[in-house]
Parts: C-alpha cells; sequence; structure tokens
C-alpha cells in the first residue's frame, strides 16, 4: 500500500480491534515488502514471532495468505517465505468518463486480474460492470470491494454526486444503479482525478513520491494531490478541483457555462481546437493520432506548443501553492510527451515568482487509460489494509459495513 512502515498497532478498542489492527499490519507488511519469512515480519512490523504465527495461520486458512518453497533463513536454519494469494480476494475499480468507461480487477496482491475500457453509450458502464462481476467474483473468489470514479465533485458520504459538468449525472442514482449488480450491494464512488493519483502513487510514477500532484488529460481536467501515499481531500472533500481555475484564454467557453476556465484551454476538446483535429474513441488514441501528425506538420506543433504554455500557467499557480516533488501528468497528456511538456516547463520557470522555488519534475503517466479505474480498485482494497474489514471472518462483512454505514450517515 503506502511507502510508510507497516509498524505495530496501537491498542484499540478491546482485543478484538488490536487483533484486527495487527493482522492489517501483517498484510501491509506482506504488500508492500512481498513474500516473507514469520522471523521478517516480526522484523518489519514489531509484533511478537508467536502474535505472528496466529496471524498467518488465520490468514491462510482464509486464503489470504499462502507459503512458499523454503529459503535461507537469517541464522542458517531454513524460512518459509509467506506471500498474499492472488486467487480468492479481489477488489473491483470503475470507472465513468466523458467518452469511455473503464474496469481494472486487483487482486490481494496488487496484480492486475482484469483491464478493460469500452467506448462510453448507454448503459456501457452497466454492462462493464456486469460482465467483470460475473467473470471475477463468485464461488471460491470474494469480492472485498468496489469503487466508481467519475469526474465530479463527490460528497462526503462517498456516495452522492454533487456536481459533474461534463458528464450531467447527480445524486446517488449512478451509485444505485451499479450498486444493484454486485454482491452485497457494497459501492462507494470517487473523483477520478483523486483514483488516478492514488494509482500513480502505488503503481505508477508516483510510487515512492512523498510529495505528489496528478493531473488528468481528458475532456475536463481535474487533479489528485497525494502526501506520503495518501490522497489530501480537503475540508469537504473536493480539493484538486483545478479545470475551473481562471487560467488561460479568458474568453474560451467551458462546460460549466462560463469562460475562461483552465480546462477550456488544456482540456481535450482545447487541445483539438488548436491542431484542427477531430476527437477518436478514447482520450489516448486520440492523442497518438495527434503526435503522429505533428511529426511533419508544423501547424500542429505550435498548436501544441500553445496548449503547453498554458499547461504551465496553471502548473506554476499550483506549484506555488501546493509545492509538489513531481507532477504527473495523465490522459492524453501522455502520448503527446515533450510536444507539451517541453513548452509546459519553460512557462513554468518563467513563472515561478522566486529562483529558491524548486521546479516540480513533470513525469508522464505510466498506467495509460485505466489509471482512474485502477486506482479505484486499490481504494477499494484500503479497508482490508486498515484493519477495518476482516479477511480472517468474510461471514462478519455484513455487520462491518452496516456499522461503517450507520457511522457515515451520522
Amino acid at each position: 500500500m503506502t511507502s510508510a512502515s507497516p509498524g505495530p498497532a496501537k491498542p484499540t478498542a478491546g482485543t478484538e480491534g488490536l487483533r484486527r489492527q495487527n493482522t492489517a499490519v501483517v498484510l501491509r507488511a506482506l504488500r508492500q515488502q512481498g513474500p516473507s519469512t514469520r522471523a521478517e515480519l516480526a522484523k518489519l512490523t514489531g509484533l511478537a514471532k508467536a502474535t505472528i504465527s496466529v496471524i498467518v495461520s488465520d490468514l491462510e486458512a482464509a486464503g489470504a495468505v499462502a507459503e512458499g518453497g523454503s529459503r535461507p533463513g537469517v541464522r542458517g536454519r531454513p524460512g518459509r517465505p509467506v506471500g498474499l494469494r492472488g486467487d480468492r480476494f479481489v477488489a473491483l475499480g470503475l470507472e465513468l468518463n466523458v467518452d469511455y468507461v473503464s474496469a481494472v480487477v486487483l487482486d490481494l496482491a496488487g496484480q492486475v486480474v482484469l483491464s478493460e475500457s469500452r467506448p462510453a453509450a448507454p448503459g456501457a458502464l452497466l454492462d462493464l460492470a456486469r460482465d467483470a462481476v460475473t467473470a471475477h467474483a463468485g464461488p471460491g473468489r470474494v469480492l472485498v470491494g468496489t469503487t466508481l470514479a467519475v469526474p465530479a465533485l463527490v460528497r462526503g458520504d462517498d456516495r452522492t454526486v454533487a456536481w459533474a459538468p461534463n458528464l450531467g449525472v447527480e445524486g446517488a442514482g449512478l451509485a444505485d444503479a451499479v450498486a444493484d449488480l454486485l454482491p452485497g450491494g457494497e459501492l462507494q464512488v470517487s473523483n477520478d482525478a483523486n483514483c488516478a493519483a492514488y494509482a500513480e502513487s502505488h503503481h505508477g510514477a508516483a510510487v515512492g513520491v512523498a510529495h505528489a500532484l496528478y493531473l488528468t488529460g481528458t475532456v475536463g481536467i481535474g487533479a489528485g494531490i497525494v502526501q506520503d501515499g495518501e490522497l489530501m481531500r480537503g475540508g469537504a472533500g473536493f480539493a484538486g478541483e483545478v479545470g475551473h481555475m481562471p487560467v488561460g484564454d479568458s474568453t474560451a467557453p467551458c462546460g460549466c457555462g462560463r469562460r475562461g476556465c483552465w480546462e477550456a484551454s488544456v482540456g481535450l476538446h482545447a487541445m483539438l481546437a488548436a491542431v484542427g483535429m477531430p476527437e477518436l474513441d478514447t482520450p489516448l488514441r486520440t492523442a497518438e493520432a495527434v503526435a503522429a501528425r505533428a511529426a511533419g506538420d508544423p501547424a500542429v506543433r505550435a498548436g501544441l506548443e500553445r496548449v503547453g504554455h498554458d499547461i504551465g500557467l496553471g502548473l506554476a499557480m499550483l506549484s506555488s501553492v501546493l509545492d509538489p516533488e513531481v507532477v504527473v501528468l495523465g490522459g492524453y497528456f501522455a502520448p503527446l510527451g515533450e510536444l507539451v511538456l517541453g513548452p509546459a516547463r519553460r512557462t513554468l520557470d518563467e513563472r515561478l515568482a522566486s529562483a529558491v522555488q524548486v521546479r516540480p519534475e513533470l513525469r508522464l503517466s505510466t498506467l495509460g487509460i485505466q489509471a482512474a479505474a485502477l486506482g479505484a480498485a486499490e481504494q477499494s482494497l484500503g479497508p482490508v489494509f486498515s484493519g477495518e474489514l476482516d479477511l480472517a471472518e468474510p461471514d462478519g462483512w455484513s455487520s462491518d459495513r452496516e456499522q461503517r454505514a450507520h457511522v457515515d450517515e451520522r
């Protein structure tokens, strides 16, 4: 999960709570470090070897871990490494965007079991969710959670869409429709940029980075802010809504109904208007076609130069406020690479107010169009690695979820 030390758990209310927290510590250690012997787990977590043995036995009985082959131990005795199993527990991440839908199924060990995108169409998200559940949940495999990523502001209940100017979807109806397809009906909704940022910090270009900013590159522009592997969501959970900052062409109309928003100058449709090319079925394929044309067309390169300049304007503002070490550019930005990164860097250098300010390193996303869905799946595993869901007692999950839902409602 995160780069932080798994560390021993602090005592919680009662023996059961402490057991859950210690189990979560062991799971996090195995996820971060890979297969480890019991002695290594005791050293990594600070837990007693006897405690480790009990936890490992419970997790093995639940199908969450398995022992591998022998290897030399620290003091010469053979140690049998314990590793997370990928065939028993999985999580589902979904994304609904303007022109595509995506699904990723992630197993407990962090391996991608399914990764698929389809063009957006009526019913496409529900069809994709249904297919993913049918293929990857059922007898012998448990779906521990599902998260849906949307380009929207999502309320603190992690279910209600408050504002989605590019989708026109509001309220809890979308969540209800998807939840009806899931075993147990458990679903959370999250902002797409937050999900993609989470994916980059755990699987992509921001792994090991303490302070990172992720910028989407789709029809809308949003940002996810990650510190030490965890999302910074702000007071109301709406942090990162950067696409509607007044940056760039002050006359450009935006999908939100106003003029002069940043995404009206650097969003996918703005980029296509700048280069005079049509949109294809996904942002990545569209950008790949633009990059290919730019190789021999000076007018396309000039249009991308203007877009890159406006990207740099917004990043200069964000860098002055947030001071990120790394900025990861995802979506359509990735295939364009230096065609937009070059002018963005130059503008950053010109606009940072002081020479003592450090320009953040600009990196391209490595996760493709499924970044948000991958991050959504990773977030769905969060309750397992925090101890909220107990893999050793799956029959108790329903009561766990009911209790969490009751807390959310309060």
